[in-house]
């Protein structure tokens, strides 16, 4: 049974209880949320760097970019798999304990790679362990955290949260493409597995569940604000559950559809193959992996300024635009030139990290609005399809530029694809009443 969380009183002998008839100054939530940024940022480390590494590791192991790029999507697609669980799990175990064990698995996973010999080895570090801990710390942790602590700003924390990605990618490209260039790829590998572990104390210290423990209401949340009653017992029975009901609608598969080229337009082919595709055109890496930093700082600009559009807009027309403008921008690429820095390629790498993740804010408040509860986990289940669009252009993409010596396919393909999704997102049609979805 609900109760108000006016009705509750937090026990005196509690870590978490905040003091009676006392109001912080700063509402935990910002906090909380700050922490998240913090995590998501060390948790992007690792992810930043298989577009640096795909060289080194060819040139000194002797294996095919495409075999590299196997391991990538493996990760990528374990990364899209552990997230709806991982949200599921949050909600019966608490995000505390799920995010620690996530980030020791990243941790772990970019260790070890410094003693692998072996091609399968790549898989199992870079590909399983990296992408299960990557995974369990997706952008459903963002759209967790800000489902849970805000009721105002809800849009515009996503979009802060889900810019912690690239501000990973901003502090982590330049370090690890200067280091795999001089010491090695093998310190840049430890690079990151230190940063993963440094985030851990944080999360011990500041991250909680939810404003209840602290006898808080969320963010914003007025006098009628309801607690949400505990998660019941079954996690995976829950997500597979939220997947059956969502699947029997026709706005989950055009999310799912759509948000699966957004995902092989970013991380499966601009993220994992940008920087080799240049070094093709003789930019050096270091270079390469700055541009693709720069991405990083123009996109927490384009998914803060998403998130707060996302509030005040329908999220339909926002996605459509944005999914036509990378479509343009990708069709583009082919004819500048990668050798050097030089106006035309910096007006798109601007162009590009605006619009990089801009497309999660409106696609996590489209979940909401035909969701309702379940909208965490299902937005899970459309970020696998995410990561599964990812895993598939990643491999493919290193398949084009073995075959074909040039990524030019790779690049117009996926500006085609992002026409497709333009369309699919304008079908999706509107609900007048929240949580209640529309029928096939």
């Amino acid at each position: 049974m609900t109760q108000t969380i006016r009705s509750r009183t937090p026990s005196s002998s509690s870590p978490d209880a905040a003091a009676p008839g006392r109001a912080p100054r700063v509402h935990p939530a910002w906090w909380v949320a700050a922490v998240t940024f913090l995590v998501l940022i060390g948790a992007a480390g690792f992810r930043a760097t298989p577009g640096v590494l795909i060289d080194p590791l060819h040139e000194e192991f002797g294996w095919s970019r495409g075999g590299i790029s196997f391991a990538v999507s493996v990760n990528l697609l374990l990364y899209g798999f552990t997230a709806p669980f991982s949200t599921a799990l949050m909600e019966r175990y608490g995000i505390r304990r799920v995010v620690l064990g996530a980030l020791l698995l990243i941790s772990a996973g970019s260790g070890l790679t410094v003693f692998m010999t072996e091609q399968w080895q790549l898989v199992l570090c870079w590909g399983v362990l990296v992408g299960l801990g990557a995974g369990s710390m997706a952008l459903a942790f963002a759209a967790t955290i800000a489902g849970r602590w805000f009721v105002a700003r809800r849009g515009l924390v996503t979009g802060i949260l889900t810019a912690g990605g690239a501000a990973g990618n901003l502090a982590f490209l330049p370090l690890v493409g200067l280091l795999a260039a001089g010491p090695g790829w093998r310190v840049a590998a430890l690079a990151v597995a230190f940063a993963a572990l440094a985030v851990v104390p944080l999360v011990i210290w500041l991250l909680r569940d939810r404003p209840e423990a602290l006898g808080l209401r969320p963010y914003g949340a007025g006098e009628e604000y309801v607690s949400p009653p505990p998660a019941p017992p079954g996690a995976a029975r829950r997500t597979l559950a939220a997947l059956a009901a969502a699947a029997r609608t026709r706005v989950f598969w055009l999310l799912a559809a759509s948000f699966a080229i957004c995902g092989a337009s970013t991380n499966g082919l601009i993220a994992t193959h940008f920087v080799p595709g240049a070094h093709d055109h003789g930019m050096p890496v270091p270079v390469a992996a700055s541009l693709l930093a720069v991405i990083g700082i123009f996109d927490v600009v384009g998914t803060i300024c998403s998130g707060w559009l996302t509030d005040r807009y329908d999220a339909r027309r926002l996605l459509a635009v944005y999914y036509a403008l990378r479509g343009a921008s990708l069709l583009c690429l082919p004819v500048l030139r990668a050798d050097a820095v030089h106006p035309p390629m910096v007006l798109f790498i601007v162009f590009y990290g605006l619009d990089w993740v801009a497309t999660v804010p409106p696609t996590i408040a489209l979940c909401r609005e035909h969701f309702g509860e379940d909208a965490g986990v299902v937005f899970g289940w459309v970020l696998a399809s995410h990561q599964l669009g990812a895993a598939l252009v990643a491999f493919g993409a290193g398949l084009i530029r073995d075959t074909t010596g040039s990524y030019d396919l790779a690049w117009t393909s996926a500006g085609a694809l992002c026409a497709v999704a333009t369309v699919l997102v304008m079908v999706i049609g509107r609900t007048t009443a929240p949580g209640v979805p529309a029928r096939v």
